[in-house]
């Protein structure tokens, strides 16, 4: 369970100092080399960072004694917390977006994965990305935040990479090993090992071969794109109702459009047929919904009300079996979509 902050930690905190007074260089001073320039705005842009990090988490802190708070001695319907949320000009998902940022901090500082003098090294986006990384990877930022690096999400991110490929048991030796000489770049490799674990055993082997077998950057490029299109095949294909009812047999079908070179099209066919059944789903919902609105109004109104009845008049291609929509403002296109159903009779 995450500590609240005691009364000396929030006298310590309001002790911050809230004002700033940077000199920030003369952009028409043209005698300040370019690369000067750039580091004075660099040392105070790192400055409002820091503090922008640690304002943000003890607001998320305060954020979650409020809703804790609500929790235990409020309404049940978290109407104290919506409140002081609305008197502050806050929306709920900024809130939680805070608390979610002040519990990871609390976690890491209570797991000791996360040196409390470190935090001024992250950037405010690294220290967000540090939080949702694995804790291995935690480890390896909270080093290199120890030693006095200034860690920021591209740190973050190349650390993330190096840690899910070389702690991958689905890359080949060979592949390691290329990629511990240095021949291989990590960053080439994460997103493999990404789409390679969203696949099923009986397709990683012609994987594994082919990258062991050419273990270079194009080679490794060309088998992430194949995975993550074999990948949404198999994910889409297996959403796609109609594709159930017929005899057809999937595995055959993509092993067809890997012989062919064509798993591309194929995965795109798939994911574009099962937008298209959630499409008509939600057509025919709305459809149901528009028709019952309209004979709810039809009852409601009489002759004395032209107006509306003109306004259902000119509703009746929509809420009719046949749909009629207009695609282009001159009229010239339009499409007439029939419902045939059990409820639609």
């Amino acid at each position: 369970m995450v500590q609240t902050p005691s009364t000396a930690e929030i006298a310590a905190a309001l002790e911050t100092p809230t004002t700033f007074d940077f000199n920030l260089p003369d952009p028409e001073d043209e005698e300040i080399k370019e690369a000067d320039f750039e580091q004075q705005l660099d040392v105070v842009w790192k400055v409002c960072e820091r503090f922008d990090l640690q304002t943000d988490i003890w607001r998320g802190r305060v954020l979650r004694a409020v809703r804790d708070r609500e929790k235990k001695g409020g309404d049940n319907r978290g109407t104290g917390f919506s409140n002081w949320l609305k008197n502050r000009e806050i929306t709920k998902s900024q809130a939680y977006a805070l608390i979610q940022l002040a519990n990871s901090a609390d976690t890491l500082l209570a797991e000791g994965q996360l040196d409390p003098d470190t935090i001024n090294n992250f950037s405010k986006r690294a220290f967000v990305e540090t939080a949702k990384s694995a804790p291995e990877v935690q480890k390896l930022v909270s080093e290199a935040a120890q030693k006095g690096d200034r860690i920021t999400r591209k740190e973050v991110k190349q650390l993330s990479d190096e840690w899910t490929a070389m702690s991958s048991e689905l890359l080949p030796d060979e592949v390691k090993e290329k990629a511990e000489e240095g021949g291989l770049p990590p960053r080439h490799l994460a997103p493999l090992v990404r789409e390679m674990e969203k696949l099923p055993d009986t397709h990683l082997r012609e994987i594994q071969q082919e990258v062991a077998a050419s273990p270079d950057i194009d080679t490794v490029k060309t088998l992430t794109t194949e995975a993550r299109n074999l990948s949404k095949y198999l994910d889409a294909a297996a959403q796609v109702q109609t594709l159930r009812k017929a005899p057809i047999d999937m595995a055959m079908a993509l092993e067809e459009a890997l012989r062919l070179d064509c798993l591309n099209v194929a995965a795109d066919l798939v994911k574009q047929a099962n937008n298209l059944e959630q499409t008509v789903g939600k057509l025919f919902t709305t459809w149901k919904r528009l028709g019952s609105l309209a004979d709810r109004l039809y009852v409601d109104t009489g002759a004395s009300n032209p107006h509306l009845r003109s306004l259902l008049t000119c509703l009746d291609t929509l809420t009719s079996d046949t749909i009629e929509v207009q695609l282009d403002e001159a009229g010239e296109q339009s499409v007439r979509l029939r419902v045939i159903s059990d409820d639609a009779q």
